[in-house]
């Protein structure tokens, strides 16, 4: 989400004179397609209104290791045992009061970003962090019931969202600064004043207290010179060896391994080629690329885009499909293959929506399908096996929040048989698709879902 909140104006009017509702998950009731079937919740009521900034407890991404589910939120992160998908349950709520809260997890260690500076002095795990600090901070998570911060990484830019992957001894980091506008320090290779880069963080596996910036990849584009750098990035190792930035109008795509392709590495990248789309991200649209994943082959790069800053009704029947699809392209050349449009209307009174974060069900069969959280318009199911015939498969739509409110589900992810979805307001609802699309999926150790640690023939 963009960290700057646009509200539409019917969504201001309705509110203005109500107190801020917090939403009590029942899935189960919403609107569904036979084959998606409502499981366990994990509550953890937030709103984005009439709560300020360093109150909010808005629940933001997911990341999993074994029965572990890790629910990122604007006052720090969750952890939750899955390993009963119709009872989860809270081990821990580690407090960092930095919003956004974007996760990556590597065994012990837990990796969240802190958006943006703050102009009073805030904690993160009881350590005080002074004004116009951001970037992010490293946690021991091996005690799951009282995780520990080990050290902090500051990053002029701040931290929007985190990729990475293990990369020998080490941990390589991508921290997307996403709106970072004046955050120059003057002591780095790639200055940028508008924040065009990645910055590429270390952390050593054996000693990661020592985390640190290791460099900046400076990105090419924009087309339009609307300068947000990378919102989130998509990587998949194995033989491909990939990486996408979702970036502002101009997405960037980056060899980073062993492939046929010349040089790069997670901790180098070397620019391959740029996605641009027509009407997606321009000056004067109000959303840039947002999320990258490839197909397990590595041969499809799927983008998705946030009008309206992740705040406004983009999805309304009345849109026009640009602002509520999914593209899909060719990954070794960028070629446009096709693009899937949501189909059902999301016409509510501020039904905040778009097309958010999504992974990819790792199957071997061939067949590519997607599972995305939407905002508002809930959790979908989408095959695009066929990228210029994409087929909707099953989706949980639920109805408008009363009294308005930002939220819906942020993201929705596959992982070992089932959909987590985390929703803004509510906390982890979990779901179990049931189409024979998806038999044979593989179960993984573990998943951070922008990052794909293997590829499939």
């Amino acid at each position: 989400m963009s960290r700057r909140i646009r509200i539409v104006g019917t969504l201001v009017a309705a509110c203005a004179l109500m107190a801020p509702a917090i939403a009590v998950a029942d899935h189960a009731t919403n609107p569904h397609t036979p084959n998606t079937h409502a499981k366990g919740h994990s509550p953890h009521p937030a709103t984005f209104l009439g709560e300020p900034d360093g109150v909010r407890h808005v629940n933001s991404d997911l990341a999993f290791w074994g029965n572990l589910a890790f629910n990122g939120n604007y006052d720090g992160f969750r952890i939750i045992d899955v390993a009963d998908p119709d009872n989860p349950t809270e081990l821990s709520h580690t407090r960092c009061n930095g919003d956004q809260g974007d996760i990556f997890v590597w065994e012990n260690i837990l990796v969240r970003s802190w958006n943006s500076k703050k102009s009073v002095a805030r904690t993160c795990d009881s350590q005080p962090v002074p004004p116009g600090w951001e970037g992010v901070h490293v946690f021991d998570i091996s005690n799951t019931a009282n995780p520990t911060l080990l050290t902090a990484v500051s990053l002029p830019c701040g931290s929007h969202t985190l990729t990475g992957a293990r990369d020998g001894a080490r941990l390589i980091v991508y921290s997307n600064n996403s709106s970072s506008a004046g955050c120059v320090d003057g002591t780095r290779t790639n200055d940028d004043p508008a924040g065009d880069f990645i910055d590429v963080i270390e952390i050593p596996l054996g000693a990661p207290n020592t985390a640190n910036l290791l460099r900046r990849e400076p990105l090419a584009g924009p087309t339009t010179d609307v300068r947000t750098g990378c919102h989130d990035m998509g990587l998949i190792l194995g033989s491909v060896n990939l990486a996408a930035c979702a970036s502002a109008d101009t997405t960037n795509v980056f060899d980073i391994g062993d492939n046929a392709l010349p040089g790069g590495s997670l901790a180098d990248p070397v620019l391959l080629y740029t996605v641009f789309e027509p009407g997606v991200g321009h000056v004067g649209t109000n959303g840039r690329w947002h999320s990258a994943a490839f197909s397990w082959d590595g041969k499809v790069l799927v983008l998705g885009w946030e009008p309206g800053g992740g705040a406004e009704p983009e999805c309304q029947s009345t849109d026009p499909p640009i602002d509520k699809s999914m593209f899909f392209y060719d990954a070794a050349t960028g070629a446009k293959l096709g693009q899937w449009v949501l189909p059902r209307g999301q016409d509510g009174v501020g039904e905040n929506c778009t097309v958010h974060n999504y992974n990819i069900v790792p199957l071997r069969s061939g067949r590519h399908i997607a599972v995305g959280g939407h905002y508002q318009a809930g959790t979908w199911v989408t095959e695009f096996t066929d990228p210029a015939n994409p087929v909707t498969l099953g989706w949980s739509d639920p109805p408008a929040i009363t009294p308005p409110d930002l939220g819906g589900a942020w993201s929705s992810y596959w992982y070992n048989n089932f959909i987590y979805e985390s929703s803004i307001t509510e906390g982890v609802n979990v779901y179990r698709f049931s189409g024979n699309e998806t038999a044979g999926a593989m179960r993984l150790h573990h998943l951070n879902p922008q990052t794909q640690e293997f590829s499939l023939p």
